[in-house]
């Protein structure tokens, strides 16, 4: 079955390594990037697939309302020969413009595009990439010495990032859960690196930092995007000891949920 991907930060590392992959399955990608300059990069990713690449200029930093992510996603389906049906918000500030800029964005913009997917009927998953250590409370699985090592990142080396995020993770597992429509993906990469695509350690890691390769994101997002049964949850990830097929088929067929132990989780 094609469907149609909104693929909201485009330009981002982790982005291009999945837009050929999801034009590889003949999907249609509408890649939503910032700035006219930023198309060639993209259209060539487009190039000898079996897929429908589209290319939308928008600044997620003007979306100031559900409205307006609306907007956005009418537009991207006006692109396609199908309305969008699945979201992926590989987006964020990266720290440059200051705090206000990283709420804007990695928080607000984030929240505004859960809503107006949730309230969109054939949009039936979101595909979010956040971080291992986006989380209020210590997971039963990771010792003292890993929480408090999350603790340090969150409090001491990213405070805003952590903010911004841990509000947006909250939301998508709140509004996907109540929604008869909508699945929330929340994938949680570790330290992102530029090595080849490998095995994996998904679903609930052993630590609360470590290392994954971007390419191995956006592999371990494709296959969740395509695998049939995927449910609402956190879903963490670090390189590992698996393949990345059969970690991904256990963690669905499990219904594994790293969120549990977080207040999110139980309300």
């Amino acid at each position: 079955m094609s469907h149609h991907v909104l693929l909201l930060g485009g330009h981002g590392k982790v982005a291009q390594l999945l837009t050929p992959l999801l034009l590889k399955r003949s999907w249609t990608v509408t890649s939503v990037i910032r700035a006219q300059e930023q198309v060639p990069t993209i259209k060539k990713l487009g190039a000898s697939q079996n897929g429908k690449l589209n290319v939308l200029v928008r600044s997620l930093e003007d979306v100031k309302s559900t409205d307006d992510a609306k907007k956005v996603i009418e537009d991207a389906g006006r692109e396609g020969e199908k309305g969008v049906d699945y979201v992926v918000w590989s987006a964020g500030a990266g720290g440059k413009g200051g705090p206000e800029r990283t709420y804007a964005i990695d928080r607000d913009a984030a929240i505004h595009f859960i809503r107006a997917a949730a309230s969109t009927p054939s949009i039936t998953k979101f595909l979010m990439v956040s971080y291992l250590a986006s989380r209020k409370a210590k997971p039963a699985w990771w010792s003292e010495e890993e929480w408090k090592a999350a603790q340090h990142v969150n409090n001491e080396v990213l405070p805003t990032y952590y903010k911004a995020k841990i509000a947006a993770d909250e939301e998508l597992y709140r509004v996907s859960r109540k929604s008869e429509t909508l699945v929330g993906i929340n994938l949680r990469p570790g330290t992102l690196t530029l090595e080849p695509a490998g095995k994996v350690e998904l679903g609930r890691t052993k630590g609360s930092g470590g290392d994954v390769s971007r390419e191995t994101v956006a592999v371990v997002a494709d296959e969740l995007l395509a695998r049939e049964g995927v449910r609402n949850g956190w879903i963490d990830l670090l390189d590992g000891a698996e393949g990345v097929r059969e970690a991904v088929e256990r963690v669905v067929r499990e219904g594994v949920d790293a969120a549990e132990g977080d207040p999110v989780y139980d309300e």
